[in-house]
């Protein structure tokens, strides 16, 4: 049940960060990644509401691929979340909203929806606060709020929002909230000559992406506007099953579901839109530079992050997640490197990273979709050498946790402990193993590996045989619903 006036803040953690390759990756995109600070993107923006009065949980909406990840971040920062919605395909941001805003009115009830993106970085949180109290009023009124960017620069990889300076909706008291103003127009991304006129002219703001509404009212405008749309969240919701603490939607009936933005779908067609502007240091962080351009920058304007060391170079973005990078004279150059990927380009081509990550993609290259170190609800594994019929894995098990009992037609599997305690079940056997003890598990022999322990338990496995993907993996039993 949700208090009256109480804004119910819901995160959009669909999407995937193509542009921020080799560090975003399909399976592990920049929103649960940190790169402003500490926590990841969307610990930020869950943490960015605390303060607002009368603000609830957060729904997030996400894929199946990141749930666990989505869980365990939000564990970590210690928020519960209302309900973590799960896509079962991407279908933009106007059908995400509208099914959070069918399970917010479930009982009758009808919370003001904040909707917010989960890959957005905002300096100035009071700022960005103030500008949601402000939207939470004419929310209330039934207006349908977008939130405008006071805009720094011309920039061309943003679209815009046109106010409508002499209309500034009142309320019924005759008052006007601070930098309010009706929606004259959403324009697309401009090129550099138009992005100019825009600044000039004063009446444009950056479209963040970021929207305010009562659940019922955005229902209400969206059937007027899509009623496929609307029709197609409505059985996909109805017919959503519950697991541990995931909804998980209809697959049926949201693949039928158009798919369109929020803008789109309902902003550029309403009669009720409203724009507020704020000026919070916003940034979409839609490219390595835009990173840059946040970033702590030295003398040089250097934005370093990890191992890196620099001679005669100025105005360049350089990170390092896994050696040492040396950079020597050098200007306006991004490098970015992992242990199986270095990306090196200027600054002003920064969009144009997606190009490599689509060619990745028509090659079948896995470092498009994952790293070598990759994220299970149980743990993680680490690629550490490969070849035609071997693999060698580094995997840690979080303490209590279970891997699914399985069985692979294709690969044997032999395990050794280097920290912890490590429980195996190996066909009808149950063997407990410590540090410099090992296991081998034959072909073709159910197994399952737990961690009994109270700190994470660390193995080297060496898989031999003719087939070693990870769809190799007939599962028995999962406590993760895999």
């Amino acid at each position: 049940m949700y208090p009256e006036k109480m804004i119910l803040p819901v995160i959009l953690s669909g999407g995937t960060g193509s542009r921020l390759w080799p560090l975003s990756r399909e399976l592990y995109p920049k929103q649960l990644l940190a790169l402003v600070n500490q926590n990841t993107m969307l610990q930020n923006t869950v943490l960015r509401n605390l303060g607002i009065a009368e603000i609830g949980a957060p729904q997030v909406i996400c894929n199946e691929e990141h749930r666990f990840m989505v869980a365990e971040q939000l564990r970590q920062i210690g928020v519960g979340p209302d309900a973590i919605i799960l896509e079962p395909f991407g279908r933009n941001t106007a059908p995400a909203a509208a099914v959070a805003a069918l399970e917010a009115v479930t009982d009758g009830q009808n919370p003001v929806l904040l909707i917010l993106p989960a890959d957005h970085s905002v300096k100035d949180t009071a700022a960005f606060q103030r500008a949601v109290e402000t939207g939470r009023a004419y929310a209330e009124a039934g207006k349908l709020i977008t939130f405008g960017v006071l805009p720094q620069s011309p920039e061309t990889g943003y679209g815009y929002i046109r106010a409508d300076r002499n209309s500034m909706p009142l309320f019924a008291d005759g008052h006007v909230g601070p930098n309010v103003y009706a929606v004259a127009a959403f324009v697309e991304k401009p090129d550099r000559s138009t992005a100019e006129q825009y600044i000039a002219s004063g009446d444009y703001y950056w479209n963040s992406g970021i929207f305010m509404f009562t659940a019922r009212r955005y229902l209400e405008e969206l059937e007027r506007f899509g009623p496929a749309m609307l029709a197609a969240c409505r059985a996909a919701h109805s017919g959503s099953t519950r697991d541990k603490d995931f909804s998980r939607l209809s697959p049926a009936s949201f693949e039928a579901c158009p798919s369109d933005s929020i803008d789109y779908a309902v902003m550029e067609k309403t009669n009720d839109a409203v724009v507020v502007a704020f000026d919070a240091g916003w940034s979409d962080i839609g490219s390595w530079s835009a990173l840059w351009e946040i970033g702590e920058q030295d003398v040089s304007g250097n934005v370093l992050k990890g191992d890196v060391l620099v001679h005669k170079s100025r105005s360049c973005f350089i990170s390092s997640e896994s050696r040492l990078v040396a950079a020597l004279g050098i200007e306006d150059q991004i490098i970015v490197e992992t242990d199986d990927a270095v990306l090196v380009a200027r600054k002003d081509c920064a969009q144009d990273v997606k190009a490599i990550v689509n060619e990745l993609k028509s090659r079948k290259r896995p470092e498009a979709v994952i790293h070598t170190k990759v994220y299970r609800p149980w743990g993680s594994y680490q690629s550490v050498d490969f070849d035609e019929r071997f693999q060698v894995k580094r995997i840690s098990v979080a303490p209590g946790a279970s891997l699914s009992l399985q069985m692979h037609y294709h690969r044997a599997e032999h395990w050794v402990v280097v920290k912890g305690t490590a429980r195996i079940t190996k066909g009808d056997e149950v063997i407990i193993l410590s540090e410099n003890q090992s296991a081998y598990i034959p072909l073709g022999v159910t197994h399952r590996l737990e961690n009994p322990g109270t700190i994470p338990l660390e193995l080297i496995e060496v898989q031999s045989g003719s087939y070693l993907g990870e769809d190799d993996i007939v599962r028995f039993e999962d406590v993760y619903g895999r």
